[in-house]
């Protein structure tokens, strides 16, 4: 008798053949049934057999099928006739369950085309599993509600939605797009949706109509760096429209000046000081759009709403009749938010995590081509290794104080740390 390859009591192997790159295994059932399953009467006669092809695990670096030798039987008591099923084959693939659980795992973490060349079949059926995996998942891994909520976009293809837990700078979700009906449909869902007290966005407007649908007791704060973020691109459109009238001579005069401008003045160089000092004479308005850029930066060191609306409204009266062109969609921007953006020097929200979120765009950009939306957001909420664990507070205080190093026996989940996935993704190992 062939050793059992299979390592299953319940099967036994009689025959095995080996390939350059396959195992060919004839086994059959370990156990005859018991019972029908129709009437659950115990007599029961052979009634011929079947020759059914299972995949399995791969063992050492080569396919596996499982030749199983089928029975059928008949019950004397009903008359029906059914083939044996094995608990351990899958009752909808011919695959072992271990096999499509194994596929699973994989396919978040790999190709879809490279775990069909090792296992021996198309892609389309790894597709299938890795969508019933994601299923299984959505149901089973939940994240906690954040506090403090983020909600920006992601570059995947296209814009996307993405849920923050801004305290604990993880990922909650990835949705499908960034519409109103979406974010809604999203917050709706959240079944403990009243711990959410601060929402921290930039000025899309769907964003906005949707908090205040379905969290209206919530308070939503513009984020400060969509806002600074605006100042500076409206200074950048003033330096190119000013560039524009110059001669080829006089641009080489301004070489680099884009970098000076936009840096805060604190963090300049003496270069670029005296570059600086040197435009003043000869291009007055360019350096007059860098001193607006500069106390518009002033408004956030306020210590209160009222102080800070009193220093737009004077950041606002200085813009010189030249310039207001170029600074009027953040003005037009300002006014149109001024209470959320105001919302923030009374609660200082803000998503810290942007330098992250940018650093796992182009991660994404550069691993993800060829990935549809549903494998890359299966990477990014997950992968296990990657999530921000923490011990629930009420078991902890249970716990055994003697016991300090005892594991808590539950735990809450904040989601995919963003630091951590994009490591996980450099390094190839998702």
């Amino acid at each position: 008798m062939p050793v059992n390859f299979l390592n299953s009591p319940f099967l036994t192997v009689t025959d095995v053949t080996e390939t350059d790159h396959d195992y060919h295994i004839k086994a059959c059932a370990a156990y005859d049934p018991v019972n029908c399953p129709t009437c659950k009467h115990t007599g029961l006669v052979g009634f011929g057999r079947n020759e059914q092809l299972v995949k399995d695990l791969p063992m050492h670096g080569k396919r596996v099928g499982i030749y199983f030798n089928t029975r059928r039987y008949r019950c004397k008591s009903c008359g029906t006739t059914f083939l044996e099923k094995h608990h351990e084959f899958h009752p909808e693939r011919a695959m072992t369950n271990r096999l499509v659980k194994w596929i699973g795992e994989q396919s978040i973490k790999r190709t879809f085309a490279s775990i069909a060349e090792e296992i021996g079949v198309v892609e389309g059926t790894i597709r299938n599993i890795f969508h019933d995996h994601v299923e299984m998942l959505e149901q089973a891994v939940k994240c906690e509600t954040p506090k403090w909520m983020g909600i920006d976009e992601i570059q995947m293809i296209k814009p996307r939605g993405f849920i923050t837990n801004v305290q604990k700078n993880t990922i909650v979700d990835v949705l499908v797009n960034r519409n109103q009906e979406t974010f809604i449909k999203f917050l709706m869902g959240l079944s403990d949706k009243e711990k959410i007290q601060y929402v921290t966005m930039d000025m899309w407007l769907p964003y906005k109509n949707a908090v205040n649908s379905v969290l209206p007791w919530a308070t939503i704060v513009i984020d400060k760096f969509h806002v600074v973020e605006m100042v500076n691109e409206a200074l950048d459109k003033a330096r190119k429209t000013m560039r524009a009238e110059l001669t080829l001579k006089q641009k080489r005069g301004l070489m680099h000046d884009r970098f000076v401008l936009l840096k805060r003045e604190s963090t300049l160089s003496g270069d670029e000081r005296i570059k600086l000092d040197g435009w003043v004479l000869s291009y007055p308005l360019l350096c007059e759009a860098y001193r607006i850029k500069e106390s518009f930066f002033g408004i956030y060191e306020a210590k209160t709403t009222r102080e800070a609306g009193d220093a737009y409204e004077q950041w606002q009266k200085s813009i010189p009749p030249e310039l207001t062109i170029h600074f009027h969609d953040l003005t037009r921007a300002f006014q149109n938010w001024m209470p959320e953006i105001l919302n923030y020097f009374e609660h200082p929200v803000t998503n810290a995590y942007a330098e992250c979120l940018n650093g796992l765009t182009r991660v994404i950009d550069r691993v993800g081509r060829g990935y549809s939306f549903e494998a890359l957001r299966a990477k990014i909420l997950f992968t296990q290794s990657g999530f921000n664990f923490v011990g629930s507070a009420a078991n902890l205080h249970d716990q055994d104080a003697r016991e300090p190093q005892c594991i808590p026996r539950e735990t809450l989940n904040f989601g995919s740390d963003m630091e951590t996935l994009i490591r996980l993704i450099e390094d190839g190992k998702i």
